[in-house]
């Protein structure tokens, strides 16, 4: 469905963006869960994250849990390109996988860093061309991404 709503080209091309990160940051956070989690001697186990290998989600944090909100992110922005009448991305940018525990925070530190920046460039566009659903799409998206940051930052700072 395509929605009457008119946005802007720069508007459009941050949706992309952002539809194109969160594609990408939810199979890196994916491959590093993967690659890392399984077995005692995992390298994110001792940065405080659970394994979450079972049918239910264990309480605790876990890369496999940001990776699945991070691929809903994806989804609701992909939809909201579409429903504006543009060409949701395909493609996504190499994974950063890193090697050690304090690589792997870095990197997904950074990622939200990006993000948290990127959200309030759309809510600040959004809101002054009148796009309140994009606006208030990315108001919410972007708690989440507040909450990613502060969990990476507390364990890269528990693993100084």
């Amino acid at each position: 469905m395509v929605e009457n709503a008119k946005v802007s080209s720069d508007l459009m091309a941050l949706l992309v963006d952002a539809a194109s990160r969160e594609m990408k940051v939810s199979m890196q956070y994916m491959m590093q869960h993967a690659l890392h989690i399984g077995g005692d001697s995992s390298i994110l186990k001792a940065a405080g994250f659970v394994s979450s290998h079972r049918l239910v989600f264990l309480p605790g944090r876990s890369l496999k849990k940001i990776a699945i909100t991070e691929m809903r992110h994806a989804e609701a922005i992909a939809e909201r390109v579409s429903n504006l009448g543009g060409d949701p991305p395909t493609q996504l940018a190499p994974l950063l996988l890193g090697k050690t525990v304090a690589d792997i925070l870095q990197i997904d530190k950074a990622e939200e860093e990006f993000a948290i920046n990127l959200y309030k460039q759309i809510i600040a566009t959004a809101k002054k061309e009148g796009d309140f659903i994009t606006e208030k799409l990315f108001v919410r998206i972007l708690s989440d991404e507040e909450e990613h940051q502060r969990i990476f930052e507390e364990l890269l700072n528990e693993t100084k």
